[in-house]
């Protein structure tokens, strides 16, 4: 972490911190609150730059925390939907002074979410490959692009089930550059009510596999609770990892 600007401000927002953390009235209204926004679909009402993205207001900020703490010159993520949230990786690397590229993967990547990053001023620092993550195709190009940059940070946000993650995990777990991050997001769901549409939930998802992973993993990766506990209204609880 860099040198807080204000120790004293710091100190205090700690303090603060580890209150909300610990308080467990409040940590039953926000999971709570969490569930009717997931059932309300709250976080599709965002957009970054005019592209929406679908993401909890909170983690974006902790996002770009991260981004301008560890200024990773490689952003991989695995799940493009509307093309917002590359978008707004490839934003922050450029305000945090970062001459990087954001990698974008997806086994379906639609024409709105291509003309969306095409049309925008960081076109030129967002590369796409279609396919999906875990074919040995795609990992090969993405492991030849990834040997050309220093500080490489990856985000999982494609296929839910526990075995998909599990197997993103076991691909690219390794390109994770020390200092660097490996976010799971959605992790959520299983803290959230059982959905009989989807083929995840509570115990066979992002978060059942991240755990899973770290079984034989975790002496190379260190869970960075103080972002969650942070944030609180997080799709990413147990889901941000810092590499040792």
């Amino acid at each position: 972490m860099n040198k807080p600007w204000d120790s004293e401000f710091e100190t205090f927002r700690i303090e603060n911190r580890d209150l909300l953390s610990g308080n467990a009235g409040f940590k039953e209204l926000s999971k709570k609150w969490f569930q009717k926004s997931v059932n309300l679909k709250y976080s599709y009402q965002f957009n970054w730059l005019g592209i929406p993205l679908i993401q909890m207001p909170a983690d974006l900020i902790m996002f770009q925390e991260i981004v301008w703490e560890t200024q990773p010159d490689l952003i991989i993520e695995t799940g493009v939907a509307r093309g917002g949230s590359l978008v707004f990786w490839a934003s922050i690397q450029k305000i945090c002074g970062i001459d990087g590229l954001v990698l974008g993967i997806d086994i379906d990547i639609r024409d709105h979410a291509k003309n969306a990053i095409k049309d925008s001023r960081f076109n030129s620092n967002i590369k796409l490959i279609e396919g999906s993550s875990t074919d040995s195709s795609v990992l090969s190009q993405v492991k030849e692009i990834s040997a050309k940059y220093k500080k490489v940070m990856l985000v999982l946000d494609s296929n839910h089930t526990h075995e998909h993650v599990l197997e993103e995990l076991k691909s690219y777990g390794d390109l994770v550059s020390p200092g660097c991050y490996l976010i799971v997001l959605d992790t959520v769901i299983d803290d959230l009510e059982i959905d009989p549409r989807r083929p995840w939930g509570p115990g066979k998802s992002p978060k059942s596999a991240v755990i899973e992973y770290m079984k034989d993993n975790g002496k190379n990766f260190k869970l960075d609770k103080s972002l969650e506990a942070r944030a609180v209204l997080t799709n990413a609880p147990s889901g941000y990892w810092q590499r040792k």
